[in-house]
């Protein structure tokens, strides 16, 4: 079964920040600067977490998961948004 995670990051090295992102793009749709939404099952859940895992230095970096819930049965998402409007990135995203 599916589990539907919001993904964060603050990575402190421009080139750890590139691999990190790249890593969440292969797992889920970007939705803003260093955010995810992956929906992913246990195992692809482990797999993204160690590819993760051997990309950061722990001691600088962070990665948040934030469980949603299942992918399965959880509705129409609904995404809000506070000042700027809430625009899906359907374009290539480029990190320098």
């Amino acid at each position: 079964m599916r589990h539907s995670y919001l993904v964060s990051y603050d990575i402190c090295n421009d080139k750890r920040l590139r691999r990190v992102f790249n890593i969440c793009k292969n797992f889920g749709n970007h939705l803003q600067f260093s955010v995810f939404e992956c929906d992913l099952t246990p195992t692809e859940k482990i797999e993204m977490e160690t590819q993760l895992r051997d990309t950061i230095l722990s001691s600088e970096d962070q990665v948040l998961f934030i469980s949603l819930g299942p992918a399965d049965g959880r509705g129409q998402r609904a995404i809000t948004a506070l000042g700027t409007p809430y625009v899906s990135i359907d374009s290539p995203c480029y990190v320098v």
